[in-house]
């Protein structure tokens, strides 16, 4: 199958020569990979707080037949330098993109706070038809990184909608890593968020995301050795909650992958010399070839 690329942002030549588009219907920066002869389903592909265009994820849903944009959703021009009271109307118009080229199922794909992202599109976002979260949350968390006024702190919510704060769980800073860690070593952050969980068990139920509200097909891939936060744990209690309401949903975790499942063709995850993010590359792999199918399914409508 032939795959069409184009990269959003400044004119000239992209990497490895992909031609540059200018910016285009509020898509500033951002990278579509399609099947030449066109698709019915659009698949917008969210990064966790890297912030990383997913170009390599864009490439392997266009070479099943579905068109993918990956966008840069903070950190860009005009947008809030860090993971902080984001528009969630941002997406919206990624999701454009994606109808303006022929799509006409939408699929959203994200893993971590893009997961968190993609949760809220389904139950705020008319036309949202399936979310694959993976290693999702099941609350909205505080900001990661500063807001547009550069501060980190106080603590924000990380999303708004139509200009209101999302209501979140804070962060509890009298967090440390356990004692005995060499200095600078990468950090496990799990121990943040539970212990966070515990200190803001007020705030917890007003921020639920109420994805019993959401008519997307939705699939929830997590691992039980998420080093990060307990994607494993948030996953259950989506689905529980989904079962509940009566709503399909499709869990699909692995006790020893970590917070970066890896999808079928796609290499091994970066190192990281900041975080743990738990699993190993062959269990984290693993979980993504499990849910692999399931993913497709989702995406193209016919689970």
């Amino acid at each position: 199958m032939r795959i069409v690329e184009r990269v959003f942002g400044a004119p000239g030549a992209g990497a490895r020569g992909t031609p540059r588009a200018t910016p285009h219907q509020g898509v500033r920066e951002g990278f579509l990979a399609c099947p030449a002869a066109g698709a019915g389903t659009g698949v917008l592909v969210l990064s966790g707080s890297s912030g990383r265009v997913e170009d390599e994820r864009c490439r392997l849903l266009a070479r099943e037949g579905m068109a993918a944009l990956s966008i840069r959703w903070f950190g860009g021009p005009g947008q809030p330098p860090g993971v902080c009271e984001v528009p969630l109307e941002t997406f919206g118009a990624a999701i454009e993109v994606l109808r303006a080229g022929g799509a006409r199922r939408i699929g959203v794909l994200g893993t971590s706070k893009g997961a968190e992202a993609a949760l809220h599109l389904s139950v705020l976002l008319p036309g949202v038809d399936a979310v694959v979260a993976l290693s999702p949350t099941s609350l909205t968390w505080a900001n990661v990184g500063p807001g547009r006024d550069g501060r980190s702190r106080p603590y924000r919510s990380s999303w708004t909608w139509r200009g209101e704060p999302l209501p979140f769980v804070p962060l509890d800073d009298s967090w440390a890593p356990a004692p005995g860690r060499p200095e600078g070593a990468p950090v496990a952050v799990l121990g943040w968020y539970e212990r966070s969980l515990r200190t803001y068990f007020d705030r917890v139920d007003a921020a639920r995301i109420p994805v019993e509200r959401s008519g997307a097909a939705l699939v929830l891939v997590a691992g039980g050795d998420d080093a990060m936060w307990p994607s494993l744990r948030f996953a259950e209690e989506l689905a529980a909650r989904r079962t509940a309401a009566g709503l399909p949903v499709r869990l699909v975790g692995a006790p020893d992958a970590g917070h970066r499942p890896r999808l079928p063709g796609e290499g091994p995850a970066p190192v990281s010399t900041r975080f743990l993010y738990g699993g190993s590359s062959a269990a984290d792999a693993a979980l993504g070839a499990a849910a692999w199918p399931h993913v497709l399914d989702a995406l193209r409508g016919t689970a």
